[in-house]
């Protein structure tokens, strides 16, 4: 990320990256991980609270199409990004897009909002290029690319016949002087990795989105092709 944006990403994330957009079109490192798990052989929580499933994104016809498909929760609502559409559309301020819409070596793809669920935040995915660059080493990138990102602890974690990577971090806004939890993990495939990410307008509303991260990660599988 770039411009010393941690304090504005952190504020930023918490609309659509299209809600974003029509406010710039119209003018208006992390640390180390926890030495438990830093060889990264901690396992991801096994019996947390899974979310009623609403529907599925991924496969070709879905909201977001995209290399991998999971489940979406109840009253969960999915939209594609089309970063390169946004870019185009913000002309001069494309580089304060390029701020929202990367991070580290993924680019969003697809924003799965909370609000018809009657929560505040998002699951977002996020896609990269293909490489040979490994689940965990995507991760490390994806996090460390938040500038105000701190106590990251990894694990690893399986779905049916996919394993990959899972972080648990804090991030700490200096503009609203609070700190909260966030969640990624990370897969790779054959067309190129993909970060899934569960923010929240803070702490309690984070957790309280936990059960649906947790259905999608539990669904989490290769889309067919």
């Amino acid at each position: 990320m770039r411009f010393g944006v941690g304090n504005v990403g952190n504020v930023g994330r918490g609309l659509t990256l299209a809600a974003l957009l029509t406010g710039l079109v119209t003018g208006c490192g992390a640390e180390d991980a926890d030495p438990d798990t830093a060889s990264g052989k901690g396992t991801a929580r096994t019996s947390a609270k899974v979310a009623e499933r609403g529907g599925s994104v991924g496969a070709s016809g879905s909201a977001c199409e995209l290399p991998v498909s999971f489940d979406i929760a109840e009253f969960w609502k999915a939209e594609a990004v089309d970063t390169a559409e946004a870019t185009a559309a913000a002309g001069d301020l494309a580089e304060l897009v390029d701020v929202f819409a990367r991070q580290g070596p993924v680019t969003m793809a697809c924003e799965i909002d909370a609000k018809p669920a009657g929560k505040i935040g998002f699951l977002r995915v996020w896609t990269g290029k293909p490489g040979d660059a490994d689940a965990r080493a995507v991760l490390e990138a994806f996090v460390a690319a938040e500038p105000e990102a701190s106590g990251a602890k990894y694990s690893t974690f399986e779905a049916g016949d996919v394993t990959g990577a899972e972080v648990e971090y804090v991030t700490t806004s200096k503009v609203l002087e609070e700190s909260k939890t966030e969640h990624a993990l990370a897969v790779t495939t054959s067309a190129g990795p993909v970060v899934l990410h569960l923010g929240g307008l803070d702490t309690d509303e984070h957790n309280a989105m936990l059960p649906a991260y947790e259905l999608a990660k539990s669904t989490l599988r290769p889309t067919a092709a």
